[in-house]
């Protein structure tokens, strides 16, 4: 084979632009016992990839599915005892909505209200405690981009991407 060729066909893998024959002119190249010296750094990947194509799988699959009728029963009572529950309750609501009068009307949404302000005041506690990992990220943020002047190589593999 044309050294030059071969070459070409590293360049051409690289890009990942090489067709099935021609990566297999590569591999059939780097089994080779002789390799030039300036492509030995590929001849293990090739190999690699030669030797991993003998590998087989032999650990035995189970093919029965193990699921459990009780637990499908169990879901579907608890879906039937949950329906009962609500139909009983909203029918029993129902009922009761000609005695309520205004008084208690007006003192059940005051009293809900106090209860969504009590979990607006706590929310807001909670969303300021979060803030902080907010700055937590930006300051590991910056480790990051000060680790990557210590690494200048690794740097222009990141900017050439």
């Amino acid at each position: 084979m044309d050294l030059n060729n071969i070459e070409q066909l590293i360049t051409k893998y690289l890009d990942g632009n090489t067709s099935l024959q021609e990566e297999q002119q590569l591999k059939r190249f780097f089994n080779q016992e002789t390799v030039p010296a300036h492509l030995e750094t590929y001849q293990p990947l090739f190999n690699y990839f030669t030797a991993s194509q003998k590998d087989t799988f032999t650990a035995k699959l189970p093919l029965k599915s193990k699921t459990n009728i009780k637990y499908k029963w169990l879901s579907i009572a608890a879906v039937v005892a949950i329906s009962f529950g609500m139909y009983f309750n909203w029918s029993i609501n129902t009922q009761d909505l000609g005695t309520f009068n205004q008084d208690e009307t007006e003192l059940a949404y005051n009293q809900f209200v106090e209860s969504l302000q009590m979990v607006s005041k706590n929310f807001n506690k909670g969303a300021t405690s979060v803030s902080y990992l907010q700055e937590l990220n930006t300051a590991n943020e910056q480790i990051a981009y000060l680790n990557d002047f210590q690494n200048p190589i690794g740097r222009t593999i990141k900017i050439n991407n």
